[in-house]
Formats: structure tokens, sequence, C-alpha cells
């Protein structure tokens, strides 16, 4: 369904996106996971059409974004992280608009689409209801009726969960495996809990890169014969932290959580051997006491932290180009490594960027842009 080769996006002299190449296949749910500044807007608003890339194709359903884009923008249905939505409109009255711009033709077939799009997002009986009156997971679940919208073969959908509370979570990821029965879906997002359970592949991307592709089980393979171990001290950060790392045989030592002089860390084991005793006793020497010790296996944020470590590893750059690189940023040196700036989150915000597949994208940006103003 999409295929997507060498692409590259460079934003002067920071690069986005570099070299990226890979293949969705039809009736499967994708997660695309990434920390900030991986390049994961910018390959979504890429795939969407609404940023041309530097270098590269991509292919979606047959058709090349650039060369044929109203044929490729017609198999996808986006739905960014902020819902562009009309909040004056009721949500009938949004659906129908949108299933104007997106070429439905006729007065009622646009609305039998509308109506059947409502329905299959959970919005029975909220037709009536003016936008600016419904809460965070209603308008989530408006945008989503609007991608569906013209019966899209591919779901792009940036960051769907952020900002809900658990019970709108579920709701939000129950659509998406249901979507996922019928459509092929590209999720985003930071939640690994959520990729691992909604998702059928993963994609990770690090520093605009391919880090790793598969299945959950597949990548744990990637690390088979490494366990985990969970441990809680007493004592303070440091010196729980000194202790476990003077233990050999453990890496990617992280704390897990701190809280009433009690410190939770996470170690990677390498070899085969059980370090639960050498760690134990290296803790207690340091005079910070155990209060649990578990081993685990590996999960996908072990998976994801290791992946991304590695690429962060092979792509360190020297200090005097990483300056340069960063010099644009207006407040921080983590804002100019990430690629959400200016282009990015005008994706996020454009009901062009959402309802270019398969509408007429010029219209819908000048309209779009007039009443957000």
């Amino acid at each position: 369904m999409i295929t997507v080769e060498h692409l590259t996006k460079r934003y002067g002299s920071h690069t986005a996106v570099e070299d990226l190449s890979f293949t969705v296949e039809d009736g499967c749910i994708y997660g695309l996971l990434g920390p900030n500044g991986a390049g994961k807007s910018t390959t979504m608003n890429i795939l969407t059409g609404y940023l041309s890339p530097t270098a590269g194709r991509v292919s979606i359903n047959g058709h090349d974004i650039l060369e044929e884009p109203k044929a490729a923008k017609a198999c996808i249905g986006y739905l960014p992280e902020i819902p562009p939505l009309y909040t004056d409109m009721t949500v009938g009255e949004y659906l129908r608009f949108v299933a104007e711009l997106k070429g439905i033709r006729g007065k009622a077939a646009r609305a039998e689409a509308a109506a059947a799009c409502a329905a299959r997002a959970g919005l029975q009986g909220m037709e009536g209801r003016l936008i600016r009156n419904l809460s965070k997971g209603y308008r989530q679940r408006t945008g989503l009726a609007a991608a569906l919208l013209g019966d899209p073969g591919v779901i792009i959908l940036d960051e769907p969960t952020v900002g809900l509370d658990p019970a709108q979570m579920i709701e939000i990821r129950t659509l998406i495996r249901d979507l996922g029965k019928t459509h092929t879906v590209i999720l985003s997002s930071h939640i690994l809990s959520e990729v691992q359970t909604v998702c059928d592949r993963v994609l990770i991307l690090a520093h605009g890169r391919l880090a790793a592709q598969g299945t959950p089980e597949e990548l744990a393979a990637r690390l088979a014969g490494r366990s985990v171990l969970q441990v809680t001290a007493l004592g303070t950060r440091e010196a729980v932290l000194k202790a476990a790392q003077g233990v050999e045989g453990l890496c990617d030592i992280t704390v897990a959580a701190e809280k009433d002089g009690e410190v939770s860390l996470r170690a990677a084991v390498t070899g085969t051997q059980d370090r639960r005793a050498a760690l134990s006793e290296a803790l207690g020497a340091a005079g910070c006491p155990v209060v649990a010790l578990s081993a685990g296996s590996v999960s996908l944020e072990d998976i994801f932290l290791q992946l991304t470590e590695d690429e962060a590893a092979a792509e360190e750059k020297p200090p005097e180009q990483a300056a340069e690189e960063d010099a644009p940023a207006p407040d921080t040196a983590e804002e100019a490594a990430c690629e959400e700036g200016p282009p990015d989150d005008g994706a996020a915000q454009s009901p062009a960027s959402e309802t270019g597949g398969g509408a007429p994208a010029d219209a819908a940006a000048e309209k779009t842009t007039g009443e957000e103003e």
C-alpha cells in the first residue's frame, strides 16, 4: 500500500529525515515510534502530501505523492495530533463540509457518508452539537470521522490519544483496533504500552533514520539472551546508581522511579549469568538496603531504549557540528533538535492536511486558514 524509498527532508542545515526506506503492507496497524526529534511528524506530513521531501520517493497504492497527488491523497485519511476543527460548526455540518471537500457529490450522498462515519466513530446522537461544546475525546472522534470520509485505504493518526483521560484512551484504542480490520493504520505515539497492545508491526525511528522494524516479538528477538533486572533500594539516587553501575554484566541502567527515599532501577543483563545476587550484595555494601528485586523479560520499552541509544551512539556528531545545527533554536538546544518546528506545527494544525485525502487541497487550505484566523 505504501512504499517509502530513500526519503530525506532537510530544514536548512538540520536534517529531520535521512535516507528513510520502508514498506507498509495492507491490513496491518503500524506503530511509528521515536524520541522527540526522530522525524515522526515530518515523515507523516510527507506521507500525507503536506510537505515535499528534499529527496526520495513516496508511493501510495501505486500513486507517486508528487506526480499524482490527487490520486495518492484520495487513499489517505489523516488525523493530526490537534484535530483542525471548525468549532462554530455542529458535528454534522463539519462532516458534510469535509465530505464536499473530499469530492463526494450530491447533498444526499454527503449526508449519508457523514452519518455513516459519525456512527463508526461513536458519535451517534452528537451530530447536532456544536464542536466547541464537545469534550476533547469527542473532538478526537470528530476528527477521526472526518479522516474516514471518502473511504480511504490508509488511516494516519498522529498521537491520537494525547491529552485524553484513561477512559477516553481506551475508547479511542478500541476504535483504532476496529479500523485495523478494514484499513491500513499508521499510528504515531509516545506511549509504548499503547503501541504494544494495538499495533501489529512497529517502526522505530532515531535521528531521522529507521532504527528497526518488525513485530514486537521480532524486535525482542534482536535482544534475545538478555534479561532485565528491576530493583528498588533505600538511599539516594546517586548512591543506588553508583552501586548498580559497579556490578559487572549490567548495562542500560536507568532510574524508573524515585519516591520517599526509595529508588527503583531497571538494568539489562548481558550474558546468561544471574546477576541478582551480585546486585543485591553491591547495594547492601553501599548502605542501600534492597526492598524488592526481580528479573523480567525484554519489553518494548527496553527494545526502544536500546535501539535508539545504539543509533544515537552511531550517529554521534562532533560538538562543533552539533552547535551549528542547534544555533537556530529560540530557547533551548533540545527544542532545536526537535523536528516538530514551524513546518510540522503547521501540518498538525492545518485542516488542508487532514482533508488532503482526495480533497481540493488549495481550496481547503484557503478556507480553513481564513476561518481559524
